[in-house]
């Protein structure tokens, strides 16, 4: 793995790890994002440091993984959905899935690549899947995410991602899009001891350009209540369970 630096442009683009497929451009966001014009990375070390954290504990906590550009790109995609167009978030998945108040009351809408800068941010996520799984030998089969609006009073009680044996899903993931998220604004992410869950580990405000990864069968986790309008990206990196009878399922 090395880098190579554009000192024109004065930004590091990963090489083998991530290949990047970007534009060499660098512009502040547009309103109207093109697919493929601002470079996602512009750092090694949070890869870096994402990767041996994961290896060392399972879980890890990353400030500015994207560069910023790339993240405020998504901030505005995420400011841009309106209300109508988002669904009420629930627990469970297909014929399990129930809308329940008292356990989280964010609003969510699933990414598909329907957009330039959705298409690029999962494609992003699809090449860190492949370093992932050269690095971490996870067998990561596919990514799936949705933006998440959390507006005042929202929250997420304690829960896990995956239960284990009982779900496809390894690894989650939550970038956060909020500009100068301060003390007092709630809407914290706490992650709680992998072998005692009534023990914090870790407590993170939801500030732009904030990447938290960790192992969704092992870590229970909750959003406490937002005081202001909170937004961010929720995914999971998946194995394929499908078999001879069952299908794997999607969302």
């Amino acid at each position: 793995m090395w880098l190579q630096y554009h000192n024109s442009l004065r930004y590091f683009a990963f090489l083998e790890v991530i290949n990047l497929s970007m534009s060499t451009h660098v512009f502040p966001a547009p309103h109207l994002y093109v697919e493929n014009s601002i470079p996602a990375f512009s750092r090694e070390e949070p890869f870096e440091n994402l990767l041996m954290d994961l290896q060392t504990k399972g879980w890890s906590v990353q400030d500015e993984f994207f560069s910023t550009n790339f993240t405020q790109a998504l901030m505005d995609e995420a400011e841009s959905i309106q209300n109508a167009f988002m669904l009420q978030a629930g627990v469970g998945r297909k014929q399990d899935h129930q809308i329940v108040l008292d356990a989280r009351r964010d609003y969510i809408q699933w990414i598909d690549p329907d957009k330039p800068i959705r298409k690029d941010f999962l494609k992003m996520m699809a090449e860190l899947r492949v370093a992932l799984n050269r690095r971490l030998f996870l067998g990561l089969f596919d990514y799936e995410a949705h933006f998440a609006r959390y507006e005042e009073g929202a929250f997420y009680e304690k829960h896990i991602d995956a239960f284990k044996g009982e779900s496809n899903r390894i690894l989650s993931t939550v970038l956060y899009l909020n500009e100068e998220w301060q003390e007092g604004d709630g809407g914290e992410l706490v992650i709680y001891d992998e072998n005692d869950p009534s023990i914090e580990v870790g407590r993170f405000f939801p500030k732009k350009g904030r990447l938290a990864v960790f192992l969704s069968e092992c870590f229970y986790h909750e959003v406490k209540v937002a005081k202001r309008t909170r937004h961010s990206i929720a995914g999971w990196f998946r194995v394929n369970n499908t078999t001879g009878t069952v299908l794997d399922p999607d969302q």
